[in-house]
């Protein structure tokens, strides 16, 4: 069950990433760019989780989870901060 919860968070991340991208695409918004490269670190960072935890649970990639999260979260930071209007 647990892997399932891993698996649809990572799906989820990647799915709003592909729809913020669109929509830059579209719209030209640089804080859709800098939302998108979030959610996208977002996704790698859940796909860390479910490889973490379940098909290698002897390997800690915990530093690597956490690393991969605060730098989407610094993406999306500074397109709050100097992008935002």
């Amino acid at each position: 069950m647990a892997a399932a919860v891993y698996v649809l968070g990572t799906l989820v991340a990647l799915a709003c990433s592909i729809l913020l991208m669109r929509g830059f695409l579209h719209g030209r918004k640089k804080l859709l760019l800098w939302s998108s490269l979030c959610f996208l670190g977002l996704a790698v960072s859940n796909f860390l989780i479910f490889v973490d935890l379940v098909i290698f649970p002897d390997v800690d990639l915990y530093f690597w989870r956490l690393a991969t999260a605060a730098v989407a979260m610094m993406f999306l930071l500074y397109g709050l901060i100097w992008e935002g209007e």
